[in-house]
């Protein structure tokens, strides 16, 4: 074992999680594969531990210092089991051989769900690919012994890419006010829905460009209209909407990480103020939104203000069992501060023949009490999968937001883990 190895820091990020971590709030994502073919445990199993070999920084475990959490090297095999539980559950290490991640697998899909302190969306993508990867090296050796994929060097580290790249200088941000909190019955016995709409990428393309956004932009603001029309003007709601959109900081720093490397930017829209009525003027408020926070400038100091919190040297020197009930009171305070996430990863790249045997991917988010719903998106080849999890006993604002795709001619498949009665699976 690499004495690099055998133990770590949590980066700026991870910190917080496991702290603020638990049934109710489990800080996990879920990244999903949908293949052709049925999936073969066994084969799966070995793909995972050889994935495991050539990203060792993924084969660790987590333990309890004095002041903060750390890594450190674990020796046990993963557990591959067949799906039982709803996605995005918090990870009990004691059930899962210590492991940060858990893979698992139901008739043709692959699952791999990850606890946030381990790494992003992103990161999680790279780790999760290799699996993808092996298991169909593995599975159809004929086909893929030419393929020089495997002798490519993983270029990777774990430093800490928020303490390389933060800005001491760096302006605090104004504090905003609470958001809107979306009203309903929650679904009884800790259920979780999730609810896919798989949309063809081609024409959600043509109507972005026809409307000069991104599809980040033009999706964000279909879900601010949809909260909008089925949540909040029945509640007669007051607070703005607010949107929290993780960004990847890959795009705006030098940085090879695979630990966490995300911040964020938080769309408020306060509705009668700005006189956001209808579905144009929410676009053009988003794309005024995105112009305004989405700059170099503003993602540095949000960044930085957050390292800052991390490294204050009054809260370091804090034993963890008194930063615990902290920490956790301040992140359940925090999350009143956002009405619900939006994380869209973009596209899932694969090479050469392996996309022949890729139907779609997925990704999920673990929704919370004040979060009630959590959106993501994905995209691969002509498709985008946008999911709601959810912990609302209705479909309303999922029904909506598929219904105003679909006046706009955009071609939508619903899918779902059967949780809450949708729109029927077969509407395209």
């Amino acid at each position: 074992m690499d004495k690099k190895l055998e133990w770590r820091r949590l980066d700026n990020s991870a910190k917080i999680f496991p702290i603020s971590a638990g049934k109710k709030y489990s800080t996990v994502f879920r990244l999903s594969v949908v293949l052709k073919e049925k999936v073969n445990a066994n084969i799966l199993k070995e793909a995972v531990k050889i994935a495991l070999n050539k990203y060792k920084y993924f084969k660790v475990r987590m333990k309890e210092g004095f002041f903060w959490n750390y890594f450190e090297y674990n020796p046990k095999e993963p557990i591959i089991e067949q799906e039982q539980e709803y996605p995005c559950k918090y990870i009990d290490p004691n059930k899962n051989n210590q492991y940060l991640f858990k893979v698992t697998y139901f008739n043709c899909k692959i699952n791999i769900d990850i606890f946030h302190s381990l790494t992003d969306g992103n990161s999680g993508v790279v780790f999760f690919r290799e699996i993808i990867y092996d298991y169909l090296e593995l599975s159809y050796p004929e086909v893929f012994q030419e393929e020089l994929r495997k002798i490519r060097k993983v270029d990777i580290s774990s430093e800490d890419s928020y303490i390389k790249n933060y800005d001491k200088k760096s302006k605090n941000h104004i504090q905003s006010k609470k958001a809107y909190k979306l009203y309903g019955k929650k679904i009884k016995l800790g259920a979780i829905s999730a609810i896919h709409e798989i949309i063809e990428l081609d024409k959600l393309k043509e109507e972005c460009k026809k409307n000069d956004a991104t599809i980040t932009q033009y999706l964000t603001a279909v879900l601010i209209y949809s909260i909008y029309t089925e949540n909040y003007l029945k509640h007669k709601g007051k607070r703005p909407i607010k949107v929290c959109i993780p960004i990847n900081l890959k795009k705006y720093f030098p940085s090879n990480t695979i630990s966490n490397f995300f911040s964020y930017m938080t769309v408020e829209a306060e509705m009668k103020k700005d006189n956001l009525t209808d579905f144009e003027k929410i676009l053009e408020f988003v794309k005024q939104e995105f112009k305004k926070k989405l700059t170099q400038e503003e993602i540095q100091n949000t960044m930085s203000n957050n390292v800052k919190l991390g490294i204050n040297p009054f809260i370091k020197t804090i034993p963890l069992f008194l930063k615990k009930p902290i920490v956790r009171l301040s992140y359940i305070e925090i999350r009143k501060y956002t009405t619900t996430t939006f994380s869209n990863i973009g596209r899932i790249g694969i090479i050469g023949k392996y996309k022949d045997y890729i139907e779609e991917f997925l990704m999920l988010i673990a929704p919370e009490p004040v979060e009630k719903i959590k959106c993501s998106a994905c995209s691969f080849e002509n498709k985008i999968v946008f999911t709601f999890t959810s912990i609302l006993d209705d479909a309303k604002i999922e029904k909506r937001f598929f219904e105003f795709l679909q006046g706009k001619g955009i071609p939508v498949k619903i899918e779902s883990n059967g949780v809450l009665d949708v729109i029927s699976t077969k509407i395209k």
